[in-house]
């Protein structure tokens, strides 16, 4: 047995328990050299880039510390020598990563990693959808097994019923056919119901249901999603087939990382600025630098220490592999709390009450997009157009984008598009639709891509084909040769 062991987690109970308390900013500096003193594989790449940590005193002398990435620290060490002591067993639960970026990779963590993140989860649940107050079922959608979200969601929200919550868990996966089996049983007997889980998969849950009969508005539904960018469309899309009053206080998106679990979350306030953006393009794309319209969400400056480096976010923190100055390689930035509600007043906009926290915003992994004639072409911009009226109804939201060759070896942009069961889709009307939100939304692809290649071919596949949308896998939105 291992009592210091022991001493950690009753420590990290008791911090969860009591009222948050502010750190001082030094912490990020504290970290630092608790990390060089006691993890073996980061005290070698110090020593190997000749950096004496006694010599790290100020943020100036950390933000020239060496960045760290999987294939430069992750995967050159030993699996023991990233955790402290070198000692894996120091950790008592292992996840991998979804393999988005073709490769799966292994993040083993504590119990106590679950109780800092779980802070995470209650601000959406209990600050947002007051979880404290009302009897509440959450019910988790992500894959269970060895992938970061089911299990890790599942272990947060368990925390926050051990905290006093009435909060009570159920856990059937992205088993579609389980959700719908057991809703009907427990959902009367709560005072709402929480579904979390991939957006695409949330969305064909609820139209799954309703296709069955199901009345979401008596289930009183809120969803926490993760994983994936999302339209403020897509978001009034879902809440009115879900019967959702409140889309910006009752839907929440998280920034999750299979790394370092969740390093922010979306308020009512932060949703309801990118509202405000989302009907105003051109000033998005002067806050944000680009005619994307990012995930914005608010972070715990005492828990995540981020920055932004070549335009990609990187962040430090603690965990079962303790992670300095991270480059986790999602486009995106950060905006200062202050600095950005003085831009939505000076734009004449009050968005909603919020915490006081500062604002990061994500596009997510270039690597999912496709280059097609010099124009990045981004998932985000495809599903706006997917998203239109009479075109939604017949689509699931899930899609692949391909740039392909033909016979004569032009470059065509393919879009495959998965329809909804029991639906009839229009190609030609869905690629219509796909080239204008492309056209408007996208300024590289209106003036590099020629006229007359600006028509994407869109192919329709059944619900769950086998070779672009297998059931039970997350969602890979692009193809590359």
């Amino acid at each position: 047995m291992d009592s210091s062991r022991q001493t950690r987690v009753r420590q990290a109970f008791d911090d969860f328990f009591a009222p948050a308390e502010p750190k001082s900013p030094s912490w990020v500096l504290d970290l630092f050299q608790h990390t060089a003193a006691t993890v073996p594989a980061y005290r070698k790449l110090l020593r190997e880039n000749g950096i004496e940590p006694a010599r790290i005193e100020t943020f100036e002398d950390f933000q020239r510390l060496p960045l760290l990435e999987k294939a430069n620290y992750h995967e050159r060490y030993p699996l023991p020598e990233l955790c402290r002591g070198g000692r894996l067993e120091n950790c008592d639960m292992i996840a991998v990563s979804s393999g988005s970026s073709g490769r799966p990779t292994i993040w083993p963590r504590a119990l106590e990693d679950e109780l800092h993140v779980a802070r995470r989860f209650e601000q959406v649940l209990v600050d947002g959808f007051h979880a404290d107050e009302r009897r509440t079922l959450a019910v988790v959608c992500f894959p269970l097994g060895t992938w970061v979200g089911g299990l890790f969601t599942q272990a947060c929200v368990r925390h926050l019923a051990a905290k006093g919550c009435p909060i009570t868990v159920v856990a059937p996966g992205n088993n579609k056919a389980e959700i719908l089996r057991v809703l009907p049983e427990l959902a009367p007997h709560f005072g709402q119901v929480v579904l979390l889980g991939y957006p695409p998969f949330v969305k064909d849950v609820v139209d799954t249901g309703l296709a069955q009969g199901v009345d979401w508005p008596a289930y009183r539904i809120k969803l926490v999603l993760a994983g994936e960018v999302f339209s403020e469309q897509w978001r009034d899309l879902v809440s009115q087939r879900a019967g959702i009053a409140d889309p910006i206080s009752d839907v929440a998106s998280l920034y999750g990382t299979a790394d370092s679990g969740v390093l922010g979350n979306e308020t009512a306030l932060s949703a309801g600025i990118r509202r405000f953006f989302a009907d105003h393009p051109e000033k998005a794309r002067e806050i944000f630098g680009d005619s994307r319209l990012p995930t914005l969400v608010q972070y715990d400056p005492a828990s995540r220490f981020f920055e932004v480096h070549d335009g990609t976010l990187v962040f430090t923190s603690d965990g079962g592999i303790p992670l300095i100055r991270y480059r986790i390689a999602d486009e995106g930035g950060l905006l200062e709390h202050a600095d950005l509600l003085a831009y939505c007043a000076r734009n004449g906009f009050t968005p909603p009450p919020g915490p006081a926290l500062p604002f990061v915003f994500l596009f997510g992994r270039s690597l999912f997009t496709v280059s097609f004639f010099g124009a990045n072409v981004y998932p985000e911009n495809v599903t706006v157009g997917l998203e239109q009226p009479g075109i939604s109804e017949t689509v699931t939201g899930k899609f692949v984008i391909e740039s392909v060759e033909n016979e004569d070896r032009d470059r065509l942009l393919r879009i495959t598009v998965e329809t909804a069961q029991g639906a009839t889709a229009d190609a030609a009307v869905i690629a219509e639709a796909v080239r204008t939100q492309l056209l408007r939304l996208n300024s590289e692809f209106a003036h590099y891509v020629p006229a007359e290649r600006q028509l994407p071919e869109v192919v329709l596949r059944p619900a769950g084909d086998p070779e672009y949308f297998p059931a039970g896998v997350k969602h890979r939105y692009t193809r590359r040769p």
